[in-house]
């Protein structure tokens, strides 16, 4: 995701201007462009506070240093938090679990002001200041620019700013660090050694020191963009990575007003406002984020089956949600059960048509150049809820290859045997699927994230 930040917008709607404007209120002085909306009466408890700290504040709030050059455009200032209110947010996100997004886009505005941003990838999360624009608030958007996003995601930004006559701020990564990645592991490192490392410099950094500048902060998350890792996010949270302007666990809260629609839901209503979009959306990419990471996906795949494609796992993740990941999984993941490999109670795959291969088993495997038949290898771990996921669906395959010439097996690639699982046999995240031929010693590796009986079969009788 691209994260940049811009200041306040002054998205005021039609009838909320025209209450403003009445002969009776005084006139809005001019600061640019901009116009600052004065109300007749501001409590003594906001002036007392607007004199411990500066109204504008860019959302880079770290002093300046190796950070010198940040973007400091022009902002439009939203009314001031008087107080500090203490919240349930395990509460008050069961209280707006049907609420609309508009009406979640309000209460995140209302009750934070100036201290809260949108962050805006360049994708279909334009939806967020479109609902922003409509409340009649002051808002604020940022983005982080990687470097690396598409010529048609910057294009986008620009007609985004014109469209809603606002300016992103945007967040950059740390030159040193980008150019120390690059001078030792190359331009795309992270094809070889996964992307984490990659995002941590480009993107997580950077939005660890925007949010040092905010109270809260709004994403575009959905439930079913990441079945893995987002399938149990509120509309409302305290933030568990990331900190805020106070600093501290609980500093920080993270707003997720769409968390509850549906993809087309979102679509639909970008067409219906006639929201500009990434001319990208028309190329086939649904899920956006920088350019040697995303691709477009065909019908019928998940859009996340667009991002990091080489990668096998559904936790598709660079680090800006990780808190969408329990700890357990976040181990499991790594390729530890319970934090120091520890085995499963119970193994997975047992059934008469899959054969349980040894370390000297695929050794063996892997040698043969003349097979008698063809095989079909999973590397798995029993606790990989990935690999649980897809018990039946494999179990079911191998029945019905039964008898065909084709052989299926598994071998537990985890604990002592996963280096050399990674070594030889390509092995990146669990599940990995791998087909021997009959007459070739190098493994063909199943290519998609669909471990259904139908999409198996397919790469099974495609190669046979």
């Amino acid at each position: 995701m691209a994260v940049s930040a811009t200041p306040y917008s002054t998205a005021i709607s039609n009838s909320t201007f025209s209450r403003l404007s009445s002969s009776s209120e005084p006139k809005a002085p001019q600061i640019g462009s901009f116009r600052i909306l004065e109300r007749p009466h501001v409590s003594s408890a906001v002036i007392n506070l607007s004199r411990r700290r500066n109204l504008v504040k860019p959302v880079n709030a770290e002093p300046s240093g190796k950070d010198s050059v940040v973007a400091r455009a022009a902002t439009i200032v939203a009314p001031e938090v008087a107080q500090k209110e203490e919240e349930d947010y395990e509460q008050l996100a069961i209280e707006l679990y049907n609420a609309s997004p508009l009406e979640i886009m309000d209460r995140a505005l209302e009750k934070f002001g100036n201290d809260i941003a949108i962050a805006f990838s360049g994708a279909e999360d334009v939806a967020l200041i479109e609902y922003a624009h409509l409340t009649g608030r002051p808002f604020r958007v940022f983005s982080l620019d990687t470097g690396r996003l598409n010529p048609e995601t910057y294009r986008f930004f620009d007609t985004v700013e014109k469209h809603y006559g606002i300016h992103i701020e945007y967040m950059f990564p740390d030159a040193v660090e980008v150019q120390a990645l690059v001078r030792s592991k190359g331009m795309f490192s992270f094809y070889e050694d996964g992307h984490q490392e990659c995002c941590r410099v480009r993107k997580v950094r950077p939005l660890r020191r925007a949010l040092k500048g905010l109270r809260a902060w709004i994403t575009g998350q959905r439930k079913d963009q990441s079945p893995g890792t987002r399938s149990e996010i509120p509309v409302v949270q305290v933030d568990p990575v990331f900190e805020g302007l106070d600093g501290g666990i609980g500093s920080l809260v993270k707003w997720n007003p769409i968390a509850n629609v549906k993809g087309n839901d979102i679509w639909n209503f970008l067409r219906t406002m006639n929201v500009p979009v990434n001319q990208l959306h028309s190329q086939g990419y649904v899920s956006i984020g920088c350019e040697p990471c995303t691709r477009p996906v065909l019908p019928g795949q998940h859009e996340r089956e667009g991002r990091w494609w080489w990668e096998d796992a559904k936790a598709k993740e660079c680090g800006l949600h990780k808190g969408n990941i329990k700890q357990e999984d976040a181990a499991h993941l790594n390729g530890n059960a319970n934090g120091n490999g520890a085995a499963h109670a119970t193994d997975i795959f047992n059934t008469q048509n899959v054969v349980n291969l040894s370390r000297t088993g695929i050794e063996n495997l892997a040698k043969l150049e003349n097979r008698k038949d063809p095989w079909i290898v999973v590397l798995y771990a029993p606790w990989c809820r990935f690999c649980q996921g897809m018990e039946e669906s494999y179990v079911e395959f191998a029945d019905k290859l039964a008898g065909s010439g084709v052989k299926v097996g598994k071998f537990r690639a985890d604990g002592d045997q996963k280096e050399y699982a990674k070594r030889e046999l390509e092995l990146g995240s669990f599940p990995t699927i791998l087909f021997f031929p009959k007459h070739s010693s190098r493994p063909i590796k199943y290519p998609s994230e669909q471990r259904d009986v139908d999409s198996l079969l397919a790469f099974a009788n495609a190669l046979r």
